[in-house]
């Protein structure tokens, strides 16, 4: 786990001082573990409703919950660390998703399961955007982009390692062990950020305090929303895509993840560097019409072969190019409303992922699998012409 990100800090090819390498290990440690605890669940679903005796529909109801509580609340704690600083909301936040994950292990009921889920998406929503906010407050202006790809590199790592580990360790000690595991590390962390924090200054003070008002922020973030029904509405069922359609294997489907998974870490990373050497709104545009044009190959493409790893690979990398750049245009379009805008941008987000899989569902049955990406095109094209359209 260690290695990942030193391995990052030599991608992007970036000279930093030992006080800045522990900002950024800290962040992508941090989103790595909260990424992990997102992930996991999906993998970890069928042996919860076994105890439980619940259907597996009813079981997504843990992912549902966690994600509608943080949608909600992470404009909140956004506005409240633009006030009141984000060191102590990230402590606490961390904190508190240690207790509910403890919480998840000793659970007897599902009502209690449930009930943890709910505090576990309250906590993770004052971890996340701020993560992001405080590094976009730490990083000189001129290395912003490079820094946010390097700690949303950690959230994405645990897509291919974080959450095949927990099934690993759910293998030997059972899926309770595995929230125990995220607690303890959980609480580690939160003294590790209250240590590390401790000298972050707001904002830069070369930066323009622009203000940004709530409604102007909500028409930028609305471009994530769109890139996340492009995104989403794809992934969720493209596993089922695979088996029933192209009757991939399980070990063919695993390759596919993970092909999706280096791609999703690459784009992010190396959007970076290119965000901070031509700028992060060209950067953002462009990536954006390349997302669709790639959605629109894989519409045509996908049934085709081994060339089906070298898509998926692509897409991801176009894709999460186009997220992290995103990211560090409104960090730096909003350098004194950052917080709020970075946790709307990740409200804008989750509810992209909620309407993208139920637009999905509805679509892979009326119309069949193989129309899916040609509508995300369309999707992503929405994204495109707001982002292109919107100025600072």
């Amino acid at each position: 786990m260690i290695e990942m990100p030193i391995y990052c800090l030599r991608v992007v090819d970036i000279r930093i001082s030992l006080k800045e390498a522990i900002y950024l290990l800290t962040g992508w440690f941090t989103l790595f573990i909260i990424g992990t605890d997102l992930f996991v669940i999906s993998p970890l679903l069928p042996f919860i409703a076994q105890e439980y005796e619940i259907t597996p529909a009813v079981a997504g109801w843990l992912v549902t919950v966690f994600s509608l509580m943080y949608a909600i609340s992470a404009p909140l704690f956004g506005w409240l660390s633009d006030r009141k600083g984000r060191r102590l909301l990230i402590v606490c936040g961390l904190f508190s998703f240690g207790i509910a994950n403890f919480l998840t292990a000793i659970s007897q009921s599902f009502a209690m399961l449930i009930t943890s889920r709910i505090f576990a998406g309250l906590s993770v929503a004052s971890i996340t955007p701020l993560v992001y906010a405080i590094i976009g407050d730490t990083a000189l202006p001129e290395r912003r982009g490079v820094w946010l790809s390097i700690v949303v590199s950690g959230h994405l790592t645990a897509l291919w390692a974080g959450a095949p580990l927990g099934t690993l360790l759910e293998q030997f000690l059972g899926w309770r062990s595995v929230f125990i595991s995220l607690a303890v590390i959980a609480a580690l962390l939160s003294i590790l950020n209250f240590r590390v924090w401790a000298s972050t200054n707001q904002a830069h003070p070369e930066e323009a305090q622009v203000k940004g008002s709530a409604l102007k922020i909500i028409s930028a973030v609305s471009v994530t929303a769109f890139w996340a029904i492009a995104m989403y509405a794809l992934y969720v069922f493209l596993g089922t895509g695979l088996v029933l359609d192209n009757h991939f294997s399980s070990s063919e489907l695993a390759a596919s993840i993970t092909a999706y998974g280096i791609g999703a870490v690459a784009g992010s990373l190396f959007s970076g560097r290119v965000t901070d050497k031509i700028g992060a709104r060209k950067v953002s545009i462009f990536s954006t019409v390349m997302l669709v044009g790639i959605l629109a190959l894989l519409g045509f493409f996908l049934s085709a072969g081994t060339w089906v790893y070298f898509l998926l690979f692509l897409w991801a990398l176009i894709g999460y190019a186009s997220f992290t750049s995103y990211q560090a245009r409104l960090a730096e379009e909003f350098p004194e409303t950052r917080g709020m805008a970075l946790a709307l941008n990740n409200t804008a987000l989750y509810i992209g992922i909620t309407l993208g899989s139920m637009m999905g569902g509805f679509i892979i049955t009326k119309w069949g699998f193989f129309t899916l990406p040609l509508i995300c095109s369309g999707a992503a094209l929405i994204s495109s012409l707001i982002s292109a359209k919107r100025k600072m």
